[in-house]
């Protein structure tokens, strides 16, 4: 497969890719980036190491890319890469390359994603300390990490999720009421205490505005 570099052309279909001809032969695809460090130009002699070179750094960039693009959807933990790089089928030594790369460029930080998922789930859909710790172990976050990031106190959260919910038990009876929003707080992670601290508080709010409404 060794030869001289004939031509490198763009791809008609993606400018990021080139095809390099050996001897006026296709010989292999590589993206831009992959031939632009490589030097790659005309009436260049490539060996058989140095395309197998070639392939092994189109393999890692690809990996690299793909990773990049998996991450552009929300922050991940180190678990969480290693999974999908598994997935994805890729070699150990590139998978290292990968997290390695990724943690020198602060791209991949435990401790900054298990700040992360505390502070959305607390924005967005508050749980309590039980369930915020078992989601972290289950993104393989060390426990050490997770102690530092969930907090022992769950009484604002708590009454955060609570009030979402008693937006949709406006019409509901006083037993009613209390059944399903302690069931909803013990399956949100709170626990026994602090649900029926919430349920106590909110109907007890809810009494106070149907007085004043009446």
């Amino acid at each position: 497969m060794a030869g001289t570099i004939t031509a490198i052309e763009v791809q008609a279909r993606n400018p990021q890719r080139v095809n390099v001809f050996l001897d006026g032969v296709f010989a292999l695809a590589l993206s831009l980036e992959v031939a632009t460090r490589a030097n790659l130009r005309r009436e260049m002699t490539l060996s058989d190491q140095d395309i197998a070179d070639l392939e092994a750094g189109e393999t890692w960039q690809k990996t690299y890319d793909a990773t990049l693009n998996y991450l552009s959807f929300r922050p991940r933990s180190e678990d969480e890469v290693r999974r999908y790089l598994g997935r994805r089928q890729a070699p150990n030594s590139i998978i290292l390359r990968v997290i390695a790369r990724l943690k020198e460029s602060g791209l991949l930080d435990d401790q900054a994603f298990a700040r992360f998922w505390v502070e959305n789930r607390a924005a967005f859909s508050p749980r309590g300390s039980r369930a915020l710790r078992s989601e972290l172990r289950s993104k393989g976050i060390d426990a050490e990490v997770i102690a530092e990031s969930v907090s022992g106190d769950d009484s604002a959260a708590a009454y955060e999720a609570g009030a979402r919910k008693v937006r949709t038990l406006r019409a509901a009876d006083r037993e009613t009421f209390r059944r399903k929003l302690f069931s909803f707080l013990q399956r949100r992670g709170f626990s026994y205490e602090t649900s029926r601290e919430t349920v106590d508080r909110l109907w007890r709010e809810r009494e106070r505005q149907s007085v004043s409404e009446s």
